[in-house]
């Protein structure tokens, strides 16, 4: 049986609690039968589903949301310190804790596996999720986006697994002690909070380091990144290092990717023998993600030819490589990429997908300081595309920072070959992309924003 609720957690209430990571934890709670409270920007269905679930909700910030007697008050590192709540919360001596330290109380007493990396958290933590499930291991989880089947983004489950996704962004990863920790990839990101790769090889070994005794280390074999934290891990002697991967000297090799259409076929070599199972979405990425899935649960004791089976059932999870419709001969698709990386591979996935027919991105950069450093590599990545649309920049928890605009990726790109068009007003996309596309190409909406919108109001503007 899974445990119950935390003291503290008993009646908390969270300050952004729409967000994908603080939501999560909410939902979990209120499955357990903690009185749930929190407040939130804007109206969502996010907000919905957490009334549903008997939690109260209120739109805007303002003091008097939260109640006299909380046990606590929940915040992620995007709340500010003048935020109104939080100031009630000081007058009223009621605890601030960290979204990170809400989700750790609630693995405690479970055997957990904490997805790392810089990108694939989200997707890696899903097919897990769905692979135990599938397998009646009913387990918990909380991750960063809803998936496509359950439609959810975190349960409370009666089993003795918590899978969790591990925000590398802020630090707070370190706060886990998981059975499992898995390492996707190491790369520089999250500008705001380090300075140099240095200070992120840092923090990923101690995310790895608290790793209980006898715990497991699942890591690619194949990114540099990832294979220098397994340098310097090597020598913590309670660490089991499992390496995956197309290199020869992974533990679980990739030996052969079968693409068929918008989805794969993956044929691994583990304990010397071969296992092949299908991958529902398009592309090596996430391929490799589902091998790390495999990896870990065979880790935890699970057959592999089970989890193989049951990784089969994997259905996405929404913004990554989701299937927005199809208009007048053209297919939309929506994707949550943002780094260089993460949009390198999923317009290559894209394209093996759907040989021959024209791809067409519309972008919106995520983050002043993202776009500040990586600005021209996103714009060389968008070479990969036939023609692509820029948006202004998304600033989330940001201010803007002088000089920095979509104008460094747009440049970037020209620069690369591309066909890049800036487009200041998201309002007028869909008109823009509805004069572009043609019967047969692929429109794809890329971006960590609100680009996301853009997807049925596409459709909408292809269909008249």
């Amino acid at each position: 049986m899974a445990p119950g609720i935390p003291a503290a957690m008993e009646r908390p209430h969270f300050i952004g609690i729409g967000g994908a990571g603080m939501s999560g934890i909410a939902k979990i709670l209120a499955r357990r039968g903690a009185k749930v409270a929190g407040s939130d920007a804007k109206e969502s269905g996010t907000a919905e589903a957490l009334r549903a679930l008997g939690a109260t909700v209120h739109i805007g910030h303002a003091a008097g949301h939260l109640a006299d007697d909380a046990s606590c008050v929940v915040v992620s590192s995007a709340i500010r310190a003048d935020n109104p709540e939080l100031l009630r919360a000081a007058e009223l001596s009621i605890p601030v804790v960290h979204r990170s330290d809400a989700l750790a109380s609630l693995m405690q007493g479970l055997r957990a596996i904490a997805v790392a990396g810089t990108h694939g958290k989200t997707t890696t933590t899903s097919m897990l999720a769905v692979a135990l499930s599938e397998l009646g291991l009913d387990p918990s989880y909380a991750i960063g986006g809803d998936l496509a089947g359950p439609g959810t983004n975190a349960t409370h489950g009666e089993g003795d697994i918590f899978v969790a996704e591990a925000d590398e962004s802020d630090r707070s990863f370190q706060k886990y002690d998981p059975e499992v920790a898995i390492v996707l990839n190491v790369e520089l990101d999250h500008h705001a909070n380090y300075a140099s790769m240095d200070e992120i090889y840092d923090s990923f070994e101690t995310f790895v380091g608290k790793t209980v005794p006898g715990g497991t280390l699942v890591v690619s074999a194949d990114q540099s990144g990832a294979v220098e934290l397994t340098r310097r891990v090597r020598d913590l002697s309670s660490l089991n290092i499992v390496t995956y991967g197309e290199s020869e000297t992974a533990d679980v090799r990739v030996h052969k990717i079968t693409p068929r259409g918008l989805t794969s076929e993956v044929t691994v070599v583990l304990n010397g023998k071969f296992l092949t199972f299908t991958v529902s979405v398009p592309g090596s990425h996430y391929a490799h993600n589902a091998v790390a899935a495999l990896a870990a649960g065979v880790a935890l004791g699970i057959p592999a030819h089970n989890l193989a089976s049951a990784l089969g059932k994997y259905t996405g999870v929404k913004r990554r490589l989701q299937l927005k419709g199809e208009a007048a001969g053209v297919q939309v698709i929506d994707s949550y990429a943002h780094h260089p990386t993460e949009m390198t591979a999923d317009l290559e996935a894209m394209r093996g997908a759907a040989a021959g027919s024209r791809l067409l991105v519309v972008f919106q950069p995520h983050l002043f300081s993202r776009t500040q450093e990586l600005g021209t590599e996103m714009g060389q990545a968008l070479a990969l595309a036939d023609a692509s649309v820029v948006l202004d920049i998304y600033p989330a928890r940001e201010d803007p920072i002088p000089g920095v605009t979509s104008t460094l990726i747009i440049d970037a790109a020209k620069a690369a070959g591309a066909d890049v068009t800036a487009v200041h007003d998201k309002a007028a996309v869909p008109e823009v992309i509805a004069g572009m596309a043609k019967p047969g190409d692929l429109v794809l909406t890329m971006g960590a924003g609100d680009v996301t919108d853009l997807g049925p109001q596409i459709l909408d503007h292809l269909s008249s």
